[in-house]
């Protein structure tokens, strides 16, 4: 039973990206390429990087120009990101939206296989004075690629953050989008993703969840592969690793706010068979640190002998590889279902490329080593992208 407890917290701050009304060709496996360090490889050695590794999908974190002119014509899809800090202005002007759509998304296609445009990155989390300006930016930003006549190549979205869903969300089935956020932004929101074929991101990091509770969070099944499972009680569905139950938690907090018609077509006599739903499934970030540690919430269960911080025996080269690697031979394998939706395709961003040296530092550095690459290019463990290892 502690385990379920401690997942009402952690599922409740981890929900999963949503595509809705709109079908995905299949599964795909890509990489958030982040650029906080110093001492990184030059662009045109990482794209060679991402040749060599077979990795053909990447997400950026801005519009650099030097990545993106990079990026061209090589056959990688790329998801860029409008900063927070534009965010207030293009939603206040249609104008400025259709001249930043311009500047930093058209003028770089088609040679830069640009498919995606985050506006802004976590905004309920770091950025929450403009909770009530995100969806308006995105409207715009839509209406901009709209005018472009790029709109059916390029989808507006928005990663959110952990603490998108509130309690309760174990088990799955009792997810809800939190109070505060449910009505006034993700339901308009999710109305807007279902008109314009698009997708809501989230991150999902089942190693926060074990860092912080790792008393009552097994590490199997953290990382996947936990035997017998944890059942959810309304629906006798076991789940076998904690991203499934995030992403099971997600599709149920997205059916709690769609209209009544659209929830005939995801739930009830639906559950647990082989149906694919109306929402498909995108996961901006996740991943698993090598090494450092992680501050806590000051209520966190504590196995460090320093306030707030926990050593976090789960980081790992070890866990990193088994999780990293758990989640790239899901999809390459095509066992990408969940126990809700057992045919569902899985598309995954793996975070990060490289281990960034200039993130979290002392009490907070994990962030540093979530990289599949140190800065020369050498892997940190061994994976394969290519679907040689694949299960």
């Amino acid at each position: 039973m502690a385990l379920a407890r401690c997942l009402i917290f952690f599922l409740g701050a981890a929900l999963v990206p949503l595509l809705l009304f709109s079908c995905a060709d299949a599964s795909a496996v890509g990489v958030n390429y982040g650029t906080v360090a110093d001492d990184l490889l030059d662009p045109e050695s990482v794209v060679q990087l991402l040749l060599d590794t077979g990795i053909t999908m990447v997400r950026i974190y801005d519009t650099n120009a030097t990545i993106l002119n990079a990026l061209a014509n090589k056959g990688i899809k790329v998801m860029v990101m409008m900063p927070n800090g534009d965010i207030a202005d293009a939603a206040r002007s249609r104008s400025y939206a259709l001249d930043w759509v311009r500047r930093n998304v058209a003028a770089y296609l088609p040679d830069t296989e640009i498919n995606g445009l985050a506006v802004g990155n976590e905004v309920f989390q770091q950025a929450k004075d403009l909770t009530s300006k995100l969806l308006p930016a995105m409207v715009n930003v839509q209406a901009a690629l709209a005018k472009l006549g790029l709109d059916g190549a390029v989808k507006v979205t928005t990663p959110v953050a952990f603490d998108a869903v509130g309690k309760p969300s174990f088990p799955p089935s009792g997810a809800r989008f939190r109070d505060d956020i449910a009505q006034p932004v993700m339901k308009p929101m999710l109305q807007f993703l279902q008109r314009t074929g698009s997708y809501l991101t989230i991150n999902p990091y089942p190693f926060l969840a074990v860092a912080k509770e790792p008393q009552n969070i097994p590490l199997e099944f953290a990382l996947g592969g936990y035997e017998p499972g944890v059942s959810d009680p309304n629906t006798g569905l076991v789940y076998y690793s904690l991203l499934d139950a995030m992403r099971d938690a997600a599709f149920f907090a997205v059916e709690n706010l769609t209209e009544p018609q659209m929830q005939t077509m995801v739930s009830g006599s639906n559950v647990g068979q082989s149906v694919r739903p109306m929402i498909y499934t995108v996961m901006t970030e996740t991943g698993w640190p090598s090494r450092g540690q992680v501050k806590l919430p000051q209520d966190a269960e504590m196995t460090s002998p320093k306030a707030g911080v926990n050593e976090c025996p789960p980081a790992t080269v070890a866990n990193a590889k088994a999780y990293n690697n758990y989640v790239i031979n899901r999809v390459l394998s095509g066992d990408t279902g969940t126990p809700r939706y057992p045919d569902m395709d899985m598309d995954v961003y793996i975070f990060a490329l490289f281990n960034e040296n200039k993130k979290g530092v002392g009490a907070d550095d994990s962030e540093r080593y979530y990289g599949l690459f140190y800065p020369d290019g050498t892997k940190v463990y061994d994976f394969d992208f290519q679907g040689t290892n694949a299960k």
